[in-house]
């Protein structure tokens, strides 16, 4: 196998592409599609089925992403980390645009996630604490992904450029690519916060 790396990107790629969001909805008996904010990944799985499915959709999420990093260094130990990088933007890929759901799938936060704790965990620490900084401040799930996949670039950017680490340039990159393609999966929630439409997490009163 280790001299068919297509093979590996493409086990990748069907990997991310799993849609545990929709399926944690079948298990309510209702099609995740079709209720909040009509996205199969985990936020809306939170909004509509409730934490408990949403904690289990968010760590097979993250999964889908780690998994196939460490598939790629099992098998292309000596790419100099290129391998794992293509096969962690394939799972990516799966999940934002999954061939079984007509390439309609989530935004990847999560999935990315796990990419990210198999290539750059330096990069995914930071971009936790921006996440939770700007949740806490703000109360909007989106505005927090969008600012933790800014963050992505950045962090890896001064830890290339300016501190002389020996990673190369292609970890920056690929963060800069995944971050943009964040920002970019997020356009509508980018236009329902200048619309002022955008909802807020709320906790639900008891009564």
């Amino acid at each position: 196998m280790s001299d068919q790396p297509a093979i590996v990107l493409l086990l990748a790629y069907l990997i991310g592409s799993v849609p545990f969001g929709l399926l944690a909805g079948k298990l309510k008996g209702v099609d995740i599609r079709k209720e909040g904010s009509g996205n199969i990944g985990t936020t809306n799985v939170f909004r509509v089925c409730g934490k408990g499915l949403g904690f289990v959709v968010f760590i097979f999420d993250v999964l889908k992403g780690l998994i196939p990093v460490l598939l790629g260094k099992h098998f292309f130990a000596g790419s100099d980390g290129l391998i794992p990088i293509l096969c962690g933007v394939a799972a990516i890929l799966g999940h934002n645009f999954p061939v079984w759901l007509k390439f309609k799938g989530g935004k990847g936060i999560a999935t990315s996630a796990g990419v990210l704790g198999g290539v750059l965990p330096w990069a995914l620490l930071v971009g936790c604490v921006t996440w939770v900084m700007a949740f806490v401040g703000t109360r909007y799930v989106s505005v927090a992904s969008i600012l933790a996949a800014v963050s992505l670039p950045i962090t890896v950017g001064i830890q290339t450029f300016l501190l002389g680490s020996t990673r190369p340039i292609a970890y920056f990159i690929f963060a800069l690519a995944i971050g943009l393609l964040a920002v970019w999966r997020h356009r509508a929630n980018i236009a329902r916060l200048r619309g002022g439409t955008e909802s807020r997490f709320t906790r639900k009163s008891k009564v």
